[in-house]
């Protein structure tokens, strides 16, 4: 598509896809949910490592797609990524990347359609709680999501804290209480949100029951003090 957009000077749609692409998409979306892995995991976590994967792709093809129309920022980001900078080795000179066939996964697409249909409903049910003053932020909160069969099984295996953006959550697809939280383009899904039980960890901000579970990090809970014992900067 950007390639037969730009060949026929077709710049306009091309630059609102790429623009939608990296507000809804990446950060509205992907990095809202993995900020967490990025800034509190071990360093060498399977997960975090994915993750660092995925934004070395994301540079290698957003400086190539962006090149046309960001000139300079986009040869800027380039050369910034070289251990010397090369003129020689301009963004400029590259070509769009090949993007793999097996990426596009239509099964996968969909699961991830069901999945941030459901999500939209829980951010619904804590931006509430917030305008109520019952929390203060997501992280306080623990949701209970009722859902379909088809929809649990979409969120089968996920992380759902981390999808969320709570400290706690599960899935269940017993019928909703009375007064549970619904949004119409959400439809199957209902969310009781309540205090998470624990403390807040002072590194994450979870509020989780391990928290102090660690003697030598008390303030912390398991995964971070984990993190901590095993930071580069601990072997200093």
């Amino acid at each position: 598509m950007l390639r037969g957009a730009c060949d026929s000077f077709e710049f306009h749609g091309v630059f609102t896809e790429l623009h939608n692409f990296c507000a809804v998409d990446l950060s509205a979306f992907y990095f809202d949910i993995r900020k967490d892995t990025f800034y509190c995991d071990r360093a060498d976590s399977a997960e975090r490592r994915a993750a660092r994967t995925v934004l070395d792709e994301l540079f290698n093809c957003l400086t190539a797609w962006l090149a046309p129309f960001l000139c300079f920022t986009a040869e800027e980001a380039w050369q910034q990524r070289l251990d010397t900078p090369d003129p020689t080795n301009s963004v400029h000179r590259r070509q769009f990347p090949d993007i793999p066939s097996t990426w596009h996964d239509e099964a996968l697409e969909e699961k991830w359609r069901t999945i941030r249909q459901v999500r939209r409903a829980v951010t619904g049910a804590l931006e509430l709680e917030r305008a109520e003053k019952r929390i203060g932020a997501s992280l306080q909160a623990h949701v209970t999501v009722h859902v379909t069969p088809e929809q649990a099984a979409a969120l089968d295996g996920l992380d759902l804290p981390a999808t969320f953006i709570t400290s706690s959550g599960e899935i269940t697809t017993a019928p909703a209480p009375d007064g549970a939280y619904t949004l119409t383009e959400a439809p199957g899904v209902a969310v009781v949100p309540v205090l998470a039980d624990g403390e807040k960890c002072e590194r994450c901000w979870k509020v989780l029951p391990d928290v102090g579970s660690d003697a030598d990090h008390p303030t912390v809970c398991a995964r971070c003090a984990d993190a901590v014992r095993h930071s580069p900067l601990a072997a200093e």
